[in-house]
């Protein structure tokens, strides 16, 4: 490296990846540094350079003193040892600056000698204090994986019907009577601990109630009008629970309810196409359930704005990967226990790594964002105009078409309607609904929205098993 390349990288700064020292006496400092950048991406310090930015350089007398406190930090004073490159650039007569180059870790978590564990924090650096950030480290390295993770939760939390068709299915076997016999099933299936417990996976793949067990775990999608979140405006709320396979497909349909059906040229009676193939959303969703940071204790997120669709999936993307790299078809396996059954048949899959190429394939108006410092990781796929003589009008089978636009006043009827049927039968679905006073279920679902929104009507208990209360 020449004195202009130094100038040209010390003048943006110090950041998450470069740091200056105007000096190295104390070999535990650095030290700690080193294992920050050991933990994290790798860096460089720049040994002569002030906090302003300034060559100050070193005397070359004194190159030898600390090249030997920076081989006494990296092999006694880290764990486990790591191996940074040097590089001394002149600055002035008899002074240079070094370059002191720590690569990123690959055995992962590094401590200094007292035990700590550093990260980089921008351009400084913090201790891990907590179990998930120590977890994420050690899943970082390979060691273990938050799927992998026992629950408080045993072999009488699983949905047996679930679970029999699956081996049925998949491995032409029984479920097993006996419960000692269950349980070495399932942990040879690797679902479950040595103790008795499910693990994570096992537990959000056939659990009856994995939301008692994981409440955190689940599917909060919600559709606002315009194009900004509100924080009490929605047209349409959900969140989704249940094994993975209902999250799924609850998800999905609460995304294609809530897209615009396209004519597209056909028949009066042939059925609207969605604005954008259904594709994308599977591949989506598959991604953000089985891809998402199981560490973090945060529900997806799935918002349908006017203009875009999005979905928020805790956990920035892991190790090395980017948005460029999935793009081409690069992933990293996260929840490996998951994908392997994932690639059974639970989910749709169709290989791995290749779902966001098919999505852009299918509808290439698709923005990821890899929120490192939010810990977020947000797909958004861009909805284009359309115009309203091309959308389909919202029917059902066996009730009349319903035009685009109801008057204020037929909506006001069709509210007051509802609370009527609903105020005497509780219990009431929207098909029922939509059947007995002659609208479609989707404007039913707006117009409960509606009323939930003006406090005239509430849910008591679940979407399923539950009932409305009228105010």
């Amino acid at each position: 490296m020449k004195k202009a390349e130094l100038k040209a990288i010390v003048a943006k700064g110090e950041d998450s990846r470069l740091q200056f020292k105007q000096n190295i006496h104390n070999v535990d400092v650095l030290a700690a540094e080193m294992v920050a950048f050991s933990n994290s991406e790798g860096g460089c310090i720049l040994i002569g350079v002030t906090d302003a930015g300034e060559l100050e350089g070193i005397p070359r007398t004194d190159l030898g003193r600390i090249n030997q406190v920076i081989g006494n930090a990296a092999s006694q004073h880290v764990r486990s040892p790591i191996s940074p490159l040097t590089e001394n650039i002149t600055v002035s007569a008899g002074r240079v600056v070094i370059v002191l180059t720590i690569p990123k870790g690959i055995d992962k978590p590094y401590f200094d000698r007292n035990g700590v564990i550093w990260l980089k924090s921008g351009s400084d650096k913090r201790r891990v204090n907590s179990k998930e950030e120590l977890r994420r480290l050690f899943q970082m390295s390979n060691q273990f994986h938050a799927d992998g993770l026992p629950v408080q939760a045993g072999p009488e939390t699983l949905d047996k019907l679930r679970f029999r068709d699956f081996l049925k299915t998949v491995y032409k076997l029984d479920i097993p009577d006996a419960p000692e016999d269950l349980h070495k099933l399932l942990q040879n299936m690797n679902l479950a601990m040595e103790d008795g417990r499910l693990n994570l996976a096992g537990t959000l793949l056939f659990a009856e109630r994995p939301e008692w067990i994981v409440p955190q775990f689940i599917v909060k999608a919600v559709r606002y009008p315009g194009n900004d979140i509100h924080a009490t405006n929605y047209v349409d709320t959900e969140d989704y629970a249940g094994p993975m396979r209902k999250v799924f497909d609850d998800a999905m349909a609460f995304v294609l309810r809530n897209l615009h059906k396209i004519q597209a040229g056909r028949g009066v009676n042939a059925p609207g196409v969605p604005e954008i193939p259904p594709l994308v959303f599977e591949e989506l969703l598959v991604n953000a359930l089985v891809h998402r940071d199981y560490l973090v204790s945060a529900p997806i997120r799935l918002f349908v704005f006017d203009n875009r669709i999005d979905i928020v999936s805790p956990g920035h993307l892991p190790n090395s990967l980017t948005v460029e790299k999935i793009r081409t078809g690069n992933s990293v396996i996260r929840n490996p226990i998951l994908v392997s059954y994932i690639a059974k048949g639970l989910l749709p899959y169709r290989g791995l790594g290749s779902g966001i190429k098919r999505a852009l394939e299918a509808w290439s108006e698709i923005d990821f964002s890899d929120d490192r410092e939010g810990c977020l990781f947000t797909a958004t796929v861009h909805r284009k105009a359309v115009k309203s003589s091309e959308i389909e009008s919202e029917k059902t089978a066996g009730s009349p078409r319903i035009s685009l636009v109801s008057s204020e006043k037929s909506s006001e009827k069709s509210s007051e309607k509802i609370l009527s049927l609903l105020k005497i039968e509780p219990d009431l679905a929207a098909r029922e609904i939509a059947r007995r006073i002659g609208i479609s279920p989707r404007a039913v679902e707006k117009q409960i929205a509606k009323l939930r929104q003006e406090g005239r009507l509430r849910r008591i208990g679940p979407a399923k098993g539950g009932h409305w209360e009228v105010s």
